[in-house]
């Protein structure tokens, strides 16, 4: 530790009480997607802090994509402060968007309650604590005195928990997110304070269709069920498929270890006709809809996973009696891992090490982040996620923050920008 580092750690210490309320305040946001509540006082929030302290606001809005209307408008926030001396520019990205609510909270979502050492909230945990914590810990840089080159940017980007498309997947498509503008990014995802996570697991969504023909209830026969055709397929799955995915194992270092395996969740069904007034339809349903959530390893090509789940719905096709299928993509995204041993990966290790005293984990989500579109679309390897948080309390109901967590994580952030700016990484 040098001097000005030491000085940092205090600074961030000293600002304890002031972190606890800017992450309340980001909180109190109902940021929800859908529908994308709030986004823009959210941003302007976190703008004007940002601009009071020198640095220069953008704001963003995603038009025409997925969810952006006048009333619901995709606005993100880019700030940027350049130091005196050119050199590299250290990115922190945030989304401020959270899930929905749900049931079985028994504290106000969004009043931001402390409680043991805890703040309760949707969003504490994924992800506005570690926004506030990355925040804390630029202005800690800043105020520290330490004459670094380059620049730091924060970000507030809407919509990651629906893909991104109207947050970083848009900023990326414009140079946003790219060399030389920006060199290091860190993501403070809830991966738990003391874990670097290099990177995630694949995604194809997809929705399978199985085909029949309406007749009346009572007589069945004259008719053909989609969902008893869906029903085969499903049961092909279990026999055929789910064996082979918990036979595959990868070399990421995913966690927790039951996702170092290939998945496939299902995540809905529809069939047959709507139901009116609480009574069943008297038909033999001619339509039946699976939405299916493949999640891929690292070692795993898209189209070969695509391929073998067509495989067995052409089997079906061949050997059962009036079996008509369609097959639609909704969504796909490569795996993708950062080298360990890259600048922001190493520093955010070695901050890790000297503020809690242990060896940073290094892991893998099991689910995507927006990670993804920095490194397909923008073309930038050294982006890691790292923030305060428990993975496993990410939209559950009481969803909430450790106080000490974010403290430390702020004070990890701050070392390593500090490092990556200094050419010390």
């Amino acid at each position: 530790m040098t001097p000005d580092t030491e000085n940092l750690l205090e600074i961030i210490e000293a600002r304890r009480e002031e972190l606890i309320e800017l992450a309340q305040a980001l909180i109190r946001f109902p940021t929800i997607n859908p529908p994308g509540e709030a986004y823009q006082p959210c941003a302007e929030f976190i703008g004007r802090r940002l601009g009071a302290r020198g640095f220069d606001v953008n704001y963003v809005r995603a038009a025409g994509t997925p969810g952006d209307s006048e009333r619901y408008p995709r606005v993100n926030v880019i700030a940027r402060r350049e130091g005196g001396i050119a050199g590299r520019c250290v990115h922190f990205n945030s989304h401020i968007d959270v899930v929905q609510t749900g049931a079985g909270w028994t504290l106000d979502p969004f009043a931001a309650v402390i409680r043991d050492g805890k703040i309760y909230g949707r969003g504490a945990c994924d992800m506005k604590g570690g926004l506030a914590a990355s925040i804390i810990a630029v202005e800690a840089l800043i105020d520290s005195g330490a004459e670094l080159p380059g620049a730091l940017e924060i970000s507030g980007t809407v919509d990651e928990e629906s893909g991104g498309f109207g947050g970083v997947h848009y900023l990326a498509q414009r140079g946003w997110f790219s060399p030389p503008r920006v060199d290091h990014v860190i993501i403070p995802e809830p991966l738990n304070v003391d874990r670097v996570c290099i990177g995630h697991r694949g995604v194809w969504w997809a929705e399978v269709e199985t085909h029949g023909r309406m007749a009346h209830g009572s007589m069945p026969f004259l008719g053909d069920c989609a969902v008893r055709h869906m029903h085969a397929f499903i049961d092909l799955l279990e026999r055929d498929l789910y064996p082979k995915l918990a036979a595959r194992r990868t070399d990421m270092p995913v966690v927790p270890s039951g996702a170092r395996h290939s998945t496939m969740n299902l995540n809905s069904i529809h069939g047959g006709q709507a139901e009116t007034s609480g009574f069943p339809a008297p038909c033999v349903p001619d339509s039946c809809r699976l939405v299916i959530d493949r999640r891929l390893l690292i070692e795993e090509d898209m189209l070969s996973v695509k391929v073998e789940v067509r495989a067995l719905l052409d089997h079906l096709a061949a050997e059962r009696e009036g079996f008509a299928y369609e097959l639609r993509d909704i969504f796909e995204v490569q795996p993708t891992m950062a080298d360990r041993n890259g600048p922001v990966a190493r520093s955010t290790a070695a901050a890790i090490q000297r503020v809690l005293g242990r060896e940073a984990e290094f892991v893998c989500s099991p689910g995507t982040y927006d990670q993804k579109h920095i490194d397909r679309i923008g073309k930038l390897r050294d982006c890691i996620a790292y923030g305060p948080g428990i993975l496993d309390l990410a939209h559950q109901p009481d969803e909430y923050v450790l106080i000490e967590d974010m403290v430390n994580s702020a004070k990890v952030m701050a070392l390593s920008a500090h490092a990556l700016l200094a050419g010390r990484a």
